[in-house]
């Protein structure tokens, strides 16, 4: 286990009291900026679903932090903060169909509610919704600042497409030809630019009043944002009804996961040739048996434990890269919270 960091009294549940904080004070502005009308049941009904089924709102809530730390109030980025959760939950539409996803936080994903075509314009559409939040931070941090911000959001949203787009790539040319570092720069683009990476340097801007080097936050966001995809990878496998998605979903969409790249590059030559065989199939093809030999696969070749001491080693990188980028920036809640923010997405269920 990597020890806790020591910033501050410790507080075990701080992480997620002021997740819970900030998620309540998102929800509440976010709601303003969903659209309402006609056609409710064919399109703004369903642009709501998925930000009104709740979640963690993790990528709001280390934006808002952030820009306390750097000395910002948390009104001054709220806007920023709800424009995130709109645009990552409008990629979660689409992410669902383009995986074939079941389910998304408990419940039907929205194209088997829905159908896939409604669904891909209701994405669309919360996309562009985004967009409100960020036209507001012009009365709330200025024209200049507004411009940086949109700026970080037009990159983090063609970093996000590249990353999705390497990862689908993958699927449909059934490539196992990787290895670690092929997952991590996917990781990097497809998770950590929206999930971490974003929201930091965003925070930072605000809060700094655009005085901070946003570059100084890349390290950390990338192997904070690496951890929690990892520990996402590893919960999909072994996960109760609290993860909100299907269990096994990965194996089921053929993702090519570290724990999956992990018994690729250890099974022997007719063990590939079945593996490659069960990947090349499409979703519908695949069997329970063909899951359950992907599952002893990983467990005959310890994959799960590989991947786990991977994300483990990228927590610490995370928390002793934090301690670099933050030196001189004074004690906080705020502080604390993104110290311990490695600990936690490893240790979250």
């Amino acid at each position: 286990m990597l020890a806790h960091p020591s910033t501050g009294d410790f507080e075990p549940n701080l992480v997620p009291e002021m997740l819970r904080n900030y998620a309540s004070l998102v929800k509440e502005a976010l709601v303003r900026y969903l659209p309402s009308g006609e056609p409710n049941s064919y399109l703004y009904e369903l642009i709501r679903d998925y930000p009104m089924r709740g979640g963690k709102m993790m990528r709001p809530g280390i934006c808002i932090a952030a820009a306390q730390m750097f000395g910002g109030k948390i009104e001054d980025a709220l806007p920023t903060a709800v424009a995130a959760e709109l645009l990552h939950n409008a990629l979660l539409i689409h992410d669902d169909i383009e995986d074939e996803s079941e389910v998304r936080r408990g419940q039907p994903t929205l194209h088997r509610m829905h159908g896939i075509p409604l669904a891909i314009n209701a994405g669309d559409g919360l996309a562009m919704a985004a967009m409100g939040p960020l036209l507001d931070n012009r009365r709330v941090i200025g024209d200049w600042l507004t411009m940086e911000i949109f700026e970080e959001t037009r990159r983090t949203a063609i970093k996000t497409a590249e990353g999705q787009a390497v990862e689908l790539g993958w699927r449909r040319d059934n490539n196992l030809d990787l290895d670690d570092a092929d997952y991590l720069e996917m990781v990097l683009r497809k998770t950590c630019w929206l999930a971490t990476i974003f929201p930091l340097r965003a925070g930072a801007i605000i809060g700094s009043c655009g005085t901070a080097d946003p570059s100084r936050l890349m390290r950390f966001g990338f192997l904070l944002g690496a951890a929690f995809q990892i520990q996402d990878d590893l919960l999909n496998l072994a996960a109760d009804e609290r993860y909100g998605k299907e269990r096994d979903g990965d194996l089921w969409e053929g993702k090519r996961t570290l724990i999956l790249i992990n018994a690729a590059r250890q099974a022997d030559p007719d063990e590939r040739a079945h593996l490659h065989e069960i990947l090349g199939a499409s979703r519908a093809d695949r069997s329970t048996q063909s899951i359950s030999w992907l599952r002893a696969l990983i467990a005959k070749y310890r994959s799960i434990e590989y991947t786990r001491r991977v994300a483990h080693g990228l927590a610490g990188a995370a928390i002793r890269e934090f301690a670099l980028l933050s030196e001189g920036l004074p004690p906080s809640r705020e502080k604390t919270f993104l110290e311990r923010m490695p600990i936690w997405v490893i240790e979250r269920q």
